[in-house]
């Protein structure tokens, strides 16, 4: 770390690294326990973490920028493809190997609350959590607000004999975090495809604009699929093909597996029954133009009836008797009122009108 002379000249101060801005927390752990006092830079943790047994650096990042990734890359030794991903995010999840170190990537989603659906309702907000694992440390990298990590390093903290397991304990702490954010997602979206649903259904004028609130929920049920689906065989790998990963741990991947089935089995679910309710409003719209154009018939049936007599009586025959008698023309009203009602109730019903 570079040093300049302030004061009197004698006083050191540090300068700030480029990465500082990115750095969230750095810890060094023993045997699940954190030290105190912290280790301000990356690299005395790490030199600190390489000379004990049972001992690791977790080193939490937001953001970071190619420039401030540089100098954490060479202490930490990691390869430019990663470190080009990390900067980079919007990856799709994957579990790579660079050397001896894992490079995991996760999307997170979380369910963003809202008073009702509409049309411009943001109802998932997604980021990007990633993981570079190796033997006696962890980077936890996080782009976007959707996950926070804190919350995850509070809670193994209370738990040092999870934590006593490594690097990976805090794999497995981050992908629990994620996916119980996934349920929770799924849950709010539950209830906004039960909310849509019932208002499909529901012939009041009020649940207008239905098709587009079925559209936007459908938008963002498509990325909420991004983050949900690909994680499956990232997982899948963790549980079988790792060995790096201790016997202790593998349980609770196996854990975080069964919580992700059931968020894929809900959103294939949410996706088929979204198709549907689209199908049901569809169907509506086609028996609503239907009906309007029996409506239209059946008006055009009445007036049919007036303009029939009418034409009759708009030829200029010169022989018409009707046209000399008295009581002709409130007789062809009168035969024009009962035609049109006989046809009204006709149409009536017939459930025409």
């Amino acid at each position: 770390m570079s040093r300049i002379l302030v004061g009197d000249g004698h006083r050191p101060a540090v300068t700030a690294a480029p990465e500082r801005e990115a750095i969230v927390d750095c810890a060094v752990y023993v045997d699940g326990i954190r030290q105190q006092p912290d280790i301000a830079d990356y690299r005395e943790a790490l030199a600190a973490a390489r000379g004990k047994r049972g001992s690791f650096v977790w080193l939490g990042l937001h953001a970071p920028t190619q420039g401030q990734m540089k100098g954490i890359a060479e202490a930490f030794g990691l390869h430019e493809l990663a470190v080009e991903d990390v900067v980079a995010a919007g990856q799709r999840p994957k579990l790579e190997q660079f050397g001896d170190v894992h490079f995991l990537v996760l999307r997170s989603a979380r369910f963003v609350p809202h008073e009702r659906l509409t049309p411009n309702s943001e109802v998932v907000d997604t980021g990007q959590v990633m993981l570079l694992i190796g033997d006696n440390f962890v980077i936890t990298v996080r782009h976007g607000e959707a996950c926070r990590l804190r919350p995850v390093r509070e809670r193994l903290q209370h738990k040092p004999e999870l934590l006593k397991q490594g690097p990976w304990a805090v794999a497995y702490g981050v992908m629990d975090h994620v996916v119980d954010l996934y349920l929770v997602a799924a849950d709010g979206i539950a209830q906004d495809v039960d909310a849509l649903e019932e208002a499909v259904f529901a012939r009041e004028p009020k649940s207008s604009g239905r098709m587009q609130k079925i559209y936007q929920l459908k938008r963002e049920l498509v990325e909420f699929k991004r983050a949900v689906l690909p994680l499956q065989r990232p997982l899948l790998n963790l549980v079988t093909d790792i060995p790096e990963i201790p016997k202790e741990l593998r349980k609770y991947f196996r854990d975080v597996q069964d919580h992700l089935a059931r968020v894929v089995e809900q959103v294939s679910a949410f996706d088929d029954l979204l198709i549907s309710i689209m199908q049901a409003r569809l169907a509506q719209v086609t028996v609503d133009q239907n009906n309007d154009m029996r409506k239209i018939a059946s008006w055009a049936a009445i007036a049919a009836v007036w303009t029939a007599i009418a034409g009759v009586y708009g030829m200029n025959f010169r022989h018409m008797p009707e046209l000399e008698w008295k009581f002709g023309y409130p007789l062809v009203l009168a035969v024009m009122v009962g035609w049109s009602y006989i046809v009204y109730r006709i149409l009536r019903r017939n459930r025409w009108l």
